[in-house]
C-alpha cells in the first residue's frame, strides 16, 4: 500500500510539473535535416550572431513546420529564464485588439476620444475627435512621439490626449504610447487588464503561464513595452501568427485579423519596409516580425514555414542580425528531407557550448588584500547604489552592494566561469518610466565573472540573466584611491561612480 501511494504521488508530481509549471520544451523537437534544413547553415547563423560586435546573444530558436530544429542559450543564459521583450509587447496588443473586435467590443473605426470622456482636454480639436483605433494600430495617430512623457507624469492617458495632434492617418510616427492607449481601451471594453484578457483568450490555451506585464501608474498594462516571458513563449506567438491564428486545431485568433496584422497598413518611408497592425514588414519578401528594442525578434517567414526567435542586448543596427537569417540560413532551406551527417553532430555540440565572454586577466593581485572589505562610496547614480565592498577569495570575488534605500546584497563573480545568484533588488533598465517594474515579480538572477587585467585593475562582468541588462565594472586602484567606471550593455558610454 505504501509503495502504491508513493508511486501515485510521484506520478501526480510529474503530471503537475508537466502541465502547470512547464514552459519550455513544449514544441516538438526534430533534426534540421528531417525538416529540409542542413545543420551547417544553422551553425553558420549561430556562429555569425555570436561574433557580432557590441552584442550579447541571449537566445536563438529556429522552428520549421512547427518543430524546433535548433536552439541555443549561451552561458550564463538558459531556456527557463524569462526576458523583458520591449516592443514585442506591441504585437500582443495587436492580437488583443483583434480579439476584442471579433467579440464586438469595439471597431477599427471607433473614435479614441469616446473611450476617455473624463480625460479629454478642455478643448477637443477636430484631429483629436477624428483619431480612431486603426490610427493607433498602424501608428498614424497624428501625435508627435514624446518618449519622455512617461518619465515625467503619471496620468499618461490625459497627457497623450492633451498633445497637439496633426491630421490622423497621414503620417507614420512609431510611438509606444499609442500602444498604451490601446491597452487602456482593451481594459475599458473588457473590464480586465490586457494581460488578464490575453490569459483568458490566448495564453492559457497556448500554455503560456509564466508571463508578466508591467503596469502603469494608472493601473493599465503598459502596452508598448513590458511583456516579460520566455523565448519559447515568444516563439509560440510567432507560430500562432504563422498558422493564421490556429493553435492545436483551435482558431484562437481570427485568421482574417492575422492577415491584417501582417499586411502593410502604413508606409514607413525610409524607416523600414512598411508596418502592419503592430507588426513590421521585412526586407525578405513576405516575412514579418515581432520587434523589440535592443534586438528582440520573432521572425515569421511564411514561404519557408519558419519562425526564428532571437533575444539579445545589442546596440548595433538590427538589420545586421536579420540579414544573417536571410543570407546564411534561408538560402539553404529546402523542401525535401536530408540525411544528418557530421554537421548535425557539430550542431548538437556547439549549440550547448556557446558562452558569452568572461572577464580576461589573472585570478589575483597583490593589491587585493589592501582593499578588501573597505567601503567604496559612490556618487548618486541611476543604479541606486550607495556603496560597495569587495571580498577576495580563491578564484572568486564577492561584491556587496548597499543601495540608497538601505537594501544590501552580495554579487559573486567567478574566475573564468559564470557564478550565479539571486537578488531581491531590481536590475538595471534602459526604460525610466514612472512606476517601472510594477507588475514584474522577482527574484532576479545575476551571473558574474571577474579577472585582473593588470595588477591595479579589476574587471567585473554581471549579467542579469532573467532580464536583459549586463554591467561591466572597471575598478582602478591607485595609492589608496579607488576609481570605478561602469557601463551598461544597453549604452555605449562608461559612467564614473567614484574617482575621475
Amino acid at each position: 500500500m505504501k509503495n502504491k501511494l508513493t508511486l501515485f504521488l510521484l506520478i501526480f508530481c510529474l503530471l503537475v510539473s508537466t502541465t502547470v509549471g512547464a514552459q519550455i520544451r513544449e514544441f516538438e523537437r526534430s533534426t534540421p535535416e528531417a525538416e529540409g534544413v542542413p545543420s551547417g547553415a544553422l551553425i553558420a547563423l549561430m556562429d555569425s550572431l555570436m561574433a557580432l560586435p557590441k552584442t550579447d546573444i541571449h537566445s536563438v530558436m529556429v522552428l520549421r513546420h512547427g518543430k524546433v530544429i535548433a536552439e541555443m542559450y549561451p552561458e550564463p543564459f538558459a531556456p527557463e529564464y524569462r526576458h523583458t521583450m520591449f516592443s514585442c509587447s506591441k504585437t500582443f496588443v495587436g492580437a488583443a485588439i483583434g480579439l476584442a473586435i471579433s467579440e464586438n467590443r469595439l471597431r477599427l473605426t471607433d473614435r479614441i476620444a469616446s473611450f476617455f470622456p473624463d480625460q479629454l482636454p478642455d478643448s477637443i480639436s477636430p484631429n483629436l475627435a477624428a483619431m480612431t483605433v486603426r490610427n493607433l494600430l498602424n501608428m498614424t495617430s497624428g501625435v508627435t512621439p514624446d518618449w519622455k512623457m512617461r518619465e515625467g507624469r503619471t496620468d499618461w492617458v490625459r497627457g497623450y490626449l492633451g498633445k497637439e495632434i496633426k491630421t490622423p492617418g497621414e503620417h507614420f510616427d512609431y510611438d509606444s504610447m499609442s500602444s498604451y492607449i490601446l491597452s487602456a481601451i482593451v481594459q475599458k471594453v473588457t473590464g480586465m487588464k490586457l494581460l488578464d484578457y490575453l490569459r483568458l483568450k490566448l495564453f492559457d490555451p497556448m500554455h503560456i503561464t509564466d508571463v508578466s506585464w508591467e503596469v502603469s501608474p494608472e493601473g493599465v498594462n503598459t502596452g508598448g513595452w513590458g511583456v516579460y516571458l520566455q523565448s519559447e513563449s515568444l516563439a509560440k506567438l510567432g507560430q500562432l501568427l504563422l498558422n493564421r491564428g490556429m493553435w492545436e486545431g483551435k482558431q484562437l485568433l481570427p485568421a482574417d485579423w492575422v492577415d491584417l496584422m501582417m499586411a502593410k497598413q502604413s508606409d514607413t518611408g525610409s524607416f523600414g519596409y512598411g508596418y502592419g497592425y503592430h507588426m513590421w514588414l521585412c526586407e525578405y519578401p513576405g516575412a514579418v516580425r515581432v520587434d523589440g528594442a535592443l534586438g528582440q525578434y520573432a521572425l515569421i517567414i511564411p514561404d519557408k514555414d519558419m519562425v526564428v526567435v532571437i533575444t539579445e542586448c545589442s546596440i548595433i543596427d538590427g538589420i545586421t542580425q536579420r540579414r544573417l537569417v536571410w543570407n546564411r540560413l534561408l538560402p539553404a532551406v529546402g523542401d525535401e528531407p536530408l540525411t544528418p551527417g557530421k554537421d548535425y553532430k557539430r550542431l548538437l555540440k556547439k549549440q550547448s557550448s556557446y558562452q558569452l565572454p568572461v572577464a580576461q586577466g589573472k585570478a589575483n593581485s597583490p593589491l587585493a588584500r589592501q582593499y578588501a572589505n573597505k567601503p567604496i562610496m559612490l556618487k548618486p547614480n541611476k543604479l541606486g547604489w550607495q556603496s560597495l565592498r569587495l571580498q577576495f577569495k580563491p578564484k572568486e570575488v564577492i561584491m556587496t552592494v548597499t543601495q540608497a534605500d538601505g537594501l544590501e546584497y552580495n554579487l559573486p563573480f567567478g574566475y573564468k566561469q559564470w557564478e550565479k545568484t539571486s537578488i531581491d533588488a531590481y536590475p538595471p533598465y534602459s526604460i525610466e518610466a514612472k512606476g517601472r517594474f510594477t507588475g514584474i515579480e522577482g527574484p532576479f538572477y545575476v551571473a558574474g565573472s571577474y579577472a585582473w587585467p593588470s595588477t591595479t585593475t579589476l574587471e567585473l562582468k554581471a549579467h542579469y540573466v532573467n532580464w536583459i541588462s549586463a554591467l561591466n565594472l572597471i575598478f582602478r586602484f591607485d595609492g589608496g584611491d579607488v576609481h570605478l567606471a561602469v557601463k551598461a550593455n544597453y549604452s555605449s558610454d562608461f559612467i564614473y561612480l567614484c574617482g575621475q
